[in-house]
């Protein structure tokens, strides 16, 4: 099957599926988390305390960052889905600041959490969630029937975000954890919030092939974005105290990291039609 062919489920199915599948971020039993996390040490603590400070930020952002984008022109099914992602995102929110205050034992308002999260983390990083997302957000909230305002948004946020930087850390983090048996309420947690994300990007992937189809031109937004951003997509998945490209950090190697990265930003692409050599 042709990558443009590939079945996409539409805003109404997406919502459908958000109903069918809630979860609580207090359920999640972190008891285990708790004991183990005072015996944890060295490096092994230190990647956890960079990966939750990446998250901790990146849903803060993504959580007050969204609005714009349920107020753009659309269908009523449409702005139904995207309603139910920002709950979705501060849901996640909710689950690692629990998880800080829990286990971490570093009892805060959220604010205080994302605050003290911002110290461990790469300019890079702050480039795509304090430049790109702020940027891209506010230019859709002054002009919500924007197709191409819309268009960029997307990009940036279900595409780099979402698709690139979310789906790369939950891969390498749990597999990681899965492997060291380190920390299973976390890695329950983050696959939860995996699987809401997983929603997120089909949507994202459905209106972006939908745009490109009505308005073959915004293909070229979409290059854009990229082009701008990937760079520092590639400085961000490098973890603290790495140097250069030669790197391997959650028992894999930078080269294995960037590979998954590109990969599967490249099928996306091709299913929006916008193919990743086109850049």
């Amino acid at each position: 099957m042709a990558a443009a062919d590939v079945h996409l489920h539409d805003p109404q199915t997406l919502y459908r599926h958000w109903e069918e599948q809630q979860w609580s971020p207090f359920e999640v039993d972190l008891d285990a988390d708790r004991a183990q996390w005072q015996t944890l040490e060295g490096e092994d603590r230190g990647l956890v305390l960079w990966v939750l400070s990446s998250l901790m930020v990146a849903e803060e952002r993504i959580t007050t960052k969204f609005s714009g984008l349920v107020g753009a022109d659309a269908s009523e099914e449409e702005t139904t889905f995207l309603a139910t992602q920002q709950v979705d995102e501060a849901r996640h929110m909710q689950f690692y600041a629990r998880f800080q205050d829990e286990v971490v034992a570093s009892p805060a308002a959220i604010a205080g959490h994302v605050a003290e999260s911002r110290r461990q983390l790469s300019p890079a990083f702050r480039e795509i969630f304090d430049v790109a997302l702020v940027r891209a957000h506010e230019r859709l909230a002054a002009s919500p029937a924007d197709l191409e305002a819309k268009v960029a948004f997307v990009t940036v946020y279900h595409q780099v975000l979402e698709g690139t930087l979310g789906l790369t850390s939950y891969k390498f983090v749990t597999d990681y954890m899965d492997r060291e048996s380190l920390l299973p309420g976390f890695v329950e947690g983050y696959s939860k919030i995996h699987h809401d994300e997983q929603r997120h990007i089909g949507y994202g992937t459905w209106f972006l092939r939908q745009a490109i189809k009505s308005q073959p031109g915004l293909a070229e937004t979409v290059r854009g974005t990229l082009r701008d951003l990937l760079p520092a997509v590639a400085e961000a998945l490098r973890p603290p105290e790495r140097d250069g490209t030669d790197w391997d950090a959650l028992g894999a190697s930078g080269e294995d990291i960037r590979d998954f990265a590109i990969g599967g930003l490249s099928r996306r692409l091709a299913i929006v039609g916008v193919p990743l050599d086109s850049l």
